[in-house]
């Protein structure tokens, strides 16, 4: 991995000053959370997040306290931090408030999308039914990520996109696991496509109701793959 001090400098403004290196290193941690490198349930440690990242222990500490305050990360007193790992009964509850977010958003996307913007999401869909037939799982998550990033943005609204970022931060486990079924994709992106031909036609209670069928029934495919497991 690259020098993140080396990094800092070179992306941020001085004004920062020190205050940005452990900005840069709660993003590299979630990055590696998100990812899978640090997996749920794992203990981390500040020493060797420290030389991996070639910094002194106390940054990475306050990484660590910013990424508990999220939601990433939990204190367990006498035990240490560990990357969170949230029950299946709280990951159908953080689906149902996402749910009506993502319909709010859905709507405001329908009315204020910039045609460019619906056929950046055209092509969303369109690429990831190519992935599906070609079983690319992993190409279809990301370009998954992408296509909702590209709704939310066309809201042109910043409290509700933080909003919705901070809950499914907390959901990676349970949405990059239907990569395994290419069945949930198929119908997914069905829906994608349904959601989007809603925004293509300004329709903006279509597009709520679209985007709020997307979620629920994404809470349904979660516990269809996680029910037994976490029962």
């Amino acid at each position: 991995m690259p020098d993140l001090q080396q990094n800092t400098a070179a992306t941020l403004s001085p004004s920062l000053g020190v205050r940005s290196l452990p900005m840069a290193l709660r993003a590299e941690i979630e990055k590696l959370i998100l990812r899978g490198e640090l997996p749920t349930g794992e203990r981390l440690s500040e020493n060797l997040l420290a030389e991996r990242f070639k910094v002194s222990r106390g940054p990475v500490r306050e990484a660590f306290r910013a990424l508990v305050e999220a939601g990433l990360l939990e204190f367990i007193p006498n035990r240490g931090v560990f990357v969170r790992q949230i029950s299946l009964a709280e990951a159908i509850a953080t689906y149902e408030v996402r749910a009506g977010i993502f319909a709010h958003a859905g709507r405001l996307a329908a009315i204020r999308a910039q045609n460019a913007e619906i056929e950046r999401l055209l092509s969303f869909v369109a690429h990831m039914d190519e992935c599906i037939n070609r079983k690319d799982g992993a190409g279809y998550y990301a370009l998954n990520l992408q296509l909702h990033a590209q709704i939310l943005h066309a809201t042109r609204n910043p409290r509700l996109i933080a909003t919705y970022e901070g809950l499914i931060k907390e959901l990676h486990r349970f949405r990059a696991k239907n990569i395994d079924r290419p069945e949930h994709l198929r119908i997914s992106n069905a829906e994608h496509a349904e959601m989007v031909e809603a925004i293509a036609a300004r329709d903006d209670m279509r597009a709520y109701e679209a985007h709020y069928r997307h979620v629920m029934n994404a809470k349904v495919r979660v516990m269809e793959v996680f029910g037994n497991a976490d029962a």
